[in-house]
């Protein structure tokens, strides 16, 4: 199990269809949008270097569960939010899978038009 950089988890993020990284809580703080509604928060400068992500609700109680780097969403909707440590302890393979999930989750809170462009790659 590897650490996360912040060069790696920016380009992670930055590679899904239409996402936009933005600072809109403040400078150190890396928002990162789909379709202006945000899947992704990390302070890149941070350490450890944290990220959060939205979650689906039953499996965010398994992953705190499991994996103490984990916990409820630093300053979110507990409930709906990780804070994820990427100090190496929670698998890389699952690390990478819970930002896909975050950001699907919010694709999919999206309306149908903005869906469908999405899919078809022009995320503007």
């Amino acid at each position: 199990m590897g650490v996360w950089s912040a060069k790696r988890l920016r380009s992670l993020c930055l590679s899904l269809p239409g996402t936009r990284e933005r600072f809109p809580f403040s400078p150190e703080l890396s928002v990162f949008f789909v379709e202006e509604k945000m899947f992704a928060l990390s302070a890149l400068d941070g350490r450890p270097l944290t990220v959060s992500l939205k979650c689906d609700p039953e499996h965010s109680l398994y992953l705190r569960d499991t994996y103490p780097a984990i916990t409820p969403g630093y300053h979110l909707n507990k409930r709906h939010w990780n804070t994820v440590v990427l100090d190496g302890s929670v698998p890389e393979d699952l690390v990478t899978d819970l930002v896909y999930e975050s950001y699907d989750l919010v694709v999919a809170g999206l309306p149908k038009y903005r869906r469908e462009r999405l899919a078809a790659g022009s995320g503007e």
